[in-house]
């Protein structure tokens, strides 16, 4: 089992969500998710940066990093994550080729 942490924009936080569960319930792996700001308040800077330093933690504990690029789209912040996590030797999975992998596994 790989403990991942999801990175992607939160515009795509519903789609982050359904894959958390398919991660875990088709692939074997213990997804970290990010925090989800659910009443769309805007934050406070210092909340901004405790969530930012306590998802690179995530990252720190992870076994690798599962990149939602929906579309092809990786934004600054997901950017950084993937720098953060590269610099720390842990694998980087975009979901886009995981996605694709897995319909080729399932269709042999």
């Amino acid at each position: 089992m790989k403990v991942v942490t999801i990175c992607g924009s939160m515009r795509f936080e519903d789609q982050m969500k359904k894959i958390a569960f398919d991660l875990e319930t088709k692939s074997n792996m213990c997804v970290i998710q990010c925090v989800y700001n659910v009443n769309k308040g805007l934050l406070r800077a210092s909340d901004a940066d405790s969530l930012n330093k306590m998802h690179m933690k995530k990252i720190d504990i992870s076994d690798a990093i599962y990149v939602v690029d929906v579309g092809g789209y990786i934004g600054k912040s997901v950017n950084k994550e993937i720098a953060y996590a590269q610099s720390l030797g842990k694998e980087v999975i975009f979901h886009s080729k995981f996605e694709t992998e897995c319909n080729k596994n399932n269709n042999s």
